[in-house]
């Protein structure tokens, strides 16, 4: 992925915490709290079990983007709120690109297909679930209501798929993103909800 999209990538999930902390009525500290690892958190994540030191720790750019997010939020999330629907196709966009490369960046430091999906998963959607944990929510990841870790794990599985045939690079890294953006753009537009445990009544 390159800078420019990663870092928007970064935006926008960085954009969802922040206004995440401006519902929760928390202040602006605790609103760039929440934007920073919302951004980066799954990313971090990911580096940790690998063995490496996060890329959040050494571009000063994963720590700028979440604080110019967090300032547009504090001062003008009505007008975030607004452009909402705009903002949700940006976070499917970045979701597809996330588990891409996490899943990629683990397959190239050498993690087995399945942990390596398993990684790119938890860069997409591990950001979310700190989010949700720092302001007291359940996390959305246990009741997937509109199939957001679902559409990360297609497309790190492809991602996984890509590299045992050896396809890599750009090409591997935009076909994977943008199966799992395709998958999720659909979700929210017929509203697919994962399955619940057979006997249990339906979700709100």
């Amino acid at each position: 992925m390159t800078p420019v999209l990663d870092l928007a990538g970064i935006f926008v999930f960085a954009l969802s915490g922040a206004l995440q902390g401006v519902r929760k009525r928390l202040d602006v500290v605790g609103i760039a709290v929440l934007a920073f690892f919302t951004a980066v958190g799954g990313g971090i994540v990911r580096d940790l079990f690998i063995g490496v030191q996060p890329a959040a720790l050494r571009d000063i750019g994963y720590l700028l983007v979440p604080v110019v997010a967090a300032v547009i939020a504090f001062f003008w999330h009505p007008q975030v709120e607004r452009a909402m629907p705009a903002v949700l196709v940006l976070d499917a966009a970045g979701l597809g690109l996330f588990c891409a490369v996490g899943t990629a960046k683990a397959l190239h430091y050498g993690l087995a297909p399945m942990h390596a999906v398993f990684l790119g998963v938890c860069t997409a959607v591990g950001g979310g679930v700190i989010r949700d944990v720092l302001s007291g929510e359940k996390p959305s990841l246990l009741y997937d209501r509109e199939l957001y870790a679902v559409p990360a794990m297609l497309g790190s599985a492809a991602m996984a798929a890509l590299y045992a045939l050896d396809v890599r690079g750009f090409a591997a890294t935009l076909s994977s993103a943008v199966l799992a953006f395709a998958f999720r753009i659909l979700a929210m537009r017929f509203r697919w909800r994962a399955p619940l445990a057979r006997g249990v009544g339906k979700r709100p």
